[in-house]
């Protein structure tokens, strides 16, 4: 199996003005396609050849871990983000939330507090432990399923995801996620697994 570089969801201008398609062409068509070109040579001639990217994962150390990892965040990453995303949470997602952190602004406090916290390189995430949400941060290609964690959606934090819109200002680009890119849709689609 021949891993492969998945398109965006959606037209490489449709986050704008939050984020631009400069951004996601370079972050897209440069990073995320590294990664999968990166794997697809790691993996060739190994026993993890023809395994799934998930499989990979969590037998994978080093630049195999890493370039896993990132192809599997990113691609993530692409469907936690809608245009016109953003907002509260409504239906069983809102449910969840409101049961674990108290409500939206709660969770939006928290979430903030994870991604503008990460050092470094990395990602915020909201993740589901059995019944209970979390939020958790993770550096460089580090993910939730590593850590016996699924996975609702994910914010990129590493520099090249958000310094050509916002520069150096982490926590304007994770208000813009927040406010106007996350996807809910795709959160609860995972919460109901």
């Amino acid at each position: 199996m021949t891993f492969e570089l998945p398109p965006l969801p959606y037209a490489d201008d449709a986050l704008a003005p939050h984020i631009s398609s400069d951004t996601l062409a370079l972050h897209h068509g440069k990073h995320h396609a590294g990664y999968v070109d990166n794997l697809n040579r790691l993996v060739e001639g190994t026993d993890h050849e023809g395994r799934s990217l998930e499989d990979v994962i969590l037998a994978a150390d080093g630049a195999l871990l890493n370039n896993a990892g990132q192809t599997w965040n990113h691609t993530f990453y692409w469907s936690s983000m809608r245009p016109g995303g953003g907002g509260d949470p409504t239906g069983d997602i809102a449910t969840a939330i409101a049961e674990s952190f108290g409500g939206a602004e709660q969770f939006r406090k928290e979430f903030t507090e994870a991604a503008t916290g990460q050092f470094g390189s990395g990602w915020a995430w909201l993740v589901a432990d059995g019944d209970r949400l979390e939020i958790m941060s993770t550096a460089n290609a580090d993910l939730p399923m590593r850590h016996g964690r699924t996975a609702l959606l994910t914010l990129d934090v590493w520099e090249h995801a958000y310094y050509l819109d916002h520069q150096n200002r982490r926590a304007e680009y994770v208000e813009a996620f927040l406010q106007h890119l996350i996807n809910w849709d795709f959160a609860a689609a995972n919460l109901a697994g």
